[in-house]
């Protein structure tokens, strides 16, 4: 038997410290959604995860404009051997952001460095309310996403939103978790481990080879990577950080 540590996290004022066991067994691995956006973060966490757990990858397409990573996450959900992989279309949030950000306005430059244009918003509670609805329903008692601590100057990736956001979505549920009919579900992250993203580079390696090269980082829809927008930059800086040498192609 695998036995992980066991999770507190406050629910509710009602249900207060509803304890997640996530023990598992060989025979009776514990069911994790995966929000799986095919790119490189997402690919580790999912190859991590996949070690002792039933993964259920879902994936969107809310309009982004590098559309490439979706069709990784289709082939990465087969080289993982997810239990079930599904790729959500909200494609009609493109026109509700409008200029909003660089990452769904094809018309705007994409920065080199961290600027708030590249912030969705709120992308991250979107993607957990939907993965977190189909974890009630599979019976699934994690949510997991790629945040780490590289990604600080996200809001959404921040360990005190997964908790909130984990509260107010199990307080939705209440009555169903009270009578033992819904699971209580953690939302987890490498973030809230207090995990860089060259930690995650090194699992990854560890898990998929060189297939993590594959996956896909980059914010334009080109057919390589492009080197230069904030999320290639951040790629080869955690790749040389974690002592990897980087064999994905860009551009420049």
């Amino acid at each position: 038997m695998y036995v992980r540590a066991c999770i507190t996290q406050n629910v509710t004022d009602k249900f207060p410290l509803q304890t997640i066991y996530t023990t598992t067994t060989p025979h009776n691995p514990m069911k994790v959604v995966v929000v799986f956006s095919g790119g490189i973060d997402s690919v580790c966490i999912a190859a991590r995860l996949a070690r002792e757990h039933d993964i259920y990858g879902i994936t969107f397409s809310y309009g982004q404009r590098a559309d490439r990573e979706t069709q990784e996450a289709r082939r990465f959900a087969r080289i993982l051997q997810m239990k079930e992989h599904r790729t959500v279309d909200i494609g009609f949030m493109r026109e509700l952001y409008g200029t909003s950000n660089v990452l769904t306005d094809p018309e705007t430059d994409i920065p080199a460095s961290f600027d708030y244009s590249i912030v969705v918003p709120v992308r991250n509670a979107i993607f957990l309310s939907i993965a977190t609805a189909w974890a009630y329903s599979l019976g699934a008692r994690m949510v997991a996403y790629g945040a780490h601590t590289g990604d600080a100057g996200y809001p959404d990736c921040r360990p005190a939103f997964a908790t909130a956001l984990a509260a107010a979505l199990n307080t939705g549920e209440e009555d169903g978790i009270r009578d033992g009919i819904r699971q209580p579900i953690r939302i987890w992250s490498p973030y809230i481990e207090g995990m860089s993203k060259s930690e995650l580079l090194q699992g990854g390696m560890k898990d998929v080879g060189e297939d993590l090269f594959s996956a896909w980082s980059c914010y334009t829809g080109d057919d390589a990577h492009c080197g230069l927008c904030e999320s290639c930059r951040n790629r080869r800086a955690a790749f040389t950080q974690a002592g990897i040498a980087d064999h994905t192609t860009y551009t420049q």
